[in-house]
């Protein structure tokens, strides 16, 4: 699996998963068990993973509904992030 999109926003990723299983594409939330670790705190952020041979049509699924500039902040903030940190 590969990472889709990363943020702190539960309600998006609510919302991602209902159109992605709406599309009929499985998504897994990696680290939505950290805040019990971190104190719930909610500066860790989720990362919704798709399968690899889904990324293009899940990407498509989103800018559809709406989503591509939260694709886009993901992007630049994926940038920043050191090199072992990113997807």
């Amino acid at each position: 699996m590969v990472e889709l999109l990363r943020t702190n926003d539960l309600v998006l990723i609510s919302f991602i998963e209902a159109l992605l299983a709406g599309a009929g594409i499985e998504c897994f939330v990696a680290d939505q068990y950290m805040s019990a670790v971190e104190g719930s705190l909610g500066f860790l952020p989720r990362r919704i993973l798709v399968a690899e041979r889904e990324m293009t049509r899940a990407r498509q699924v989103l800018r559809d509904a709406g989503l591509e500039e939260e694709l886009k902040r993901d992007e630049r903030e994926a940038r920043r992030r050191p090199a072992f940190q990113r997807g």
